[in-house]
């Protein structure tokens, strides 16, 4: 649980550094994806690692579609993949 929630909160501030139009959109897109999966067994951690991963991928999609250094993403990165 802890690490999801530290991963929500890395992806927020994340969304921080998008343009201010797009904020609102990707900051619900988030949470709605974090709640989709609050169900999933915290002893699959196969699964976990799964979500994580994609967590991770997708925030560095974003980041490259409005040009942002993914190097902001690193902090994810520690979270998700290390």
């Amino acid at each position: 649980m802890e690490k999801a929630l530290r991963t929500y909160s890395a992806v927020l501030r994340l969304v921080r550094l998008l343009p201010k139009d797009t904020r609102p959109y990707y900051s619900k897109y988030a949470r709605e994806n974090f709640v989709n999966y609050r169900e999933v067994d915290a002893t699959d951690a196969k699964t976990l690692d799964e979500l994580f991963q994609r967590a991770y991928n997708h925030s560095i999609w974003v980041l490259n579609k409005y040009s942002v250094d993914e190097s902001a993403a690193d902090n994810l990165k520690k979270i998700c993949c290390g």
